[in-house]
């Protein structure tokens, strides 16, 4: 892997391996004897600062740690793929559908900061809401299906409601998410009346950008999240910020200094022609009620 390629999927692979071998009982160096490597180099894997991954090492460790197919697969597909300044991760090429690359990336941030203009930000969805949106975008799957992936989102959430450390969330919803009717009027009074709740959690900043604010950026802008992974104790990043972007064929991820700091200006941007907290809160109320009626 070169070196001036991308960082995060070095990173995501190491997060990856360290959860295995937790969750496996192991310790870096009982693992690194079982496949004959160095502890060293069990570490650099695992903090993401190794430049050249052989694919028996990520193949023997995922044996070692009795890790799924679809989990290999996709550990093997992030050993491959580092190689621009940005990363485009395509859907099925490399990482099978199934594997979530981004959640690793979530579960570890200690700031997000995202803007959804079209639909409520997956951490913000309340059940019914995810359900229906999974209804419509995978109309063959089976209803247990669907209930596994609600469920498996649920759990993503936790991260902003955990008693220990909760993620900070700073998001913008563009006034359509709350006005394109998913479910019918009952789930929309529902997933309203959740995001009013979720807004008064202290670690959660919830803005409306309403119609009437028109396009702060000049240019419309699509759903994006800047990933934060906080400061250490010498205040350093304990790693580079990124920037995920959503799209319907793979998701592209942004890390260059530059490109991260273009997104943190658009949100700014956006915040300051968005509904303060209160104003925020009271609309999302107001429309709930209109949803009940």
């Amino acid at each position: 892997m070169s070196e001036t390629g991308s960082t995060v999927p070095r990173r995501q692979l190491g997060r990856h391996l360290r959860d295995l071998r937790l969750q496996a009982g192991m310790s870096m160096p009982e693992a690194a004897r079982l496949i004959e490597r160095g502890t060293t180099t069990l570490q650099r894997l695992e903090t993401g600062q190794t430049h050249k991954i052989r694919l028996l090492d990520i193949r023997e460790l995922c044996s070692v740690y009795s890790a799924s197919e679809v989990v290999t697969a996709g550990l093997l597909g992030l050993a491959q793929e580092a190689s621009g300044k940005c990363w485009w991760h395509e859907y099925g090429k490399l990482i099978p559908q199934d594997f979530d690359v981004y959640v690793g990336l979530e579960a570890g941030a200690r700031k997000l900061t995202s803007y959804a203009p079209d639909v409520v930000l997956g951490l913000l969805q309340a059940p019914d809401y995810a359900r229906a949106l999974l209804r419509s975008a995978l109309p063959d799957i089976s209803c247990h299906e669907i209930d596994r992936r609600v469920e498996v989102k649920q759990r993503r959430q936790r991260i902003l409601t955990r008693k220990r450390k909760a993620t900070e969330l700073n998001a913008v919803l563009l006034e359509c998410a709350l006005h394109r009717v998913v479910g019918g009027s009952r789930v929309m009074n529902a997933q309203l009346r959740h995001l009013a709740d979720m807004s008064t959690l202290p670690n959660v900043t919830l803005r409306i950008l309403p119609y009437s604010a028109g396009i702060p950026q000049g240019d419309p802008i699509g759903l994006f999240t800047v990933v934060d992974f906080g400061m250490d104790k010498n205040k350093q990043p304990i790693e580079p910020p990124i920037v995920y972007l959503e799209n319907l064929t793979g998701d592209l991820y942004l890390e260059s200094h530059r490109g991260v700091g273009r997104y943190y200006v658009a949100h700014e941007s956006i915040c300051g022609a968005a509904l303060d907290e209160t104003a925020s809160r009271s609309l999302l109320r107001q429309l709930a009620r209109e949803y009940a009626t």
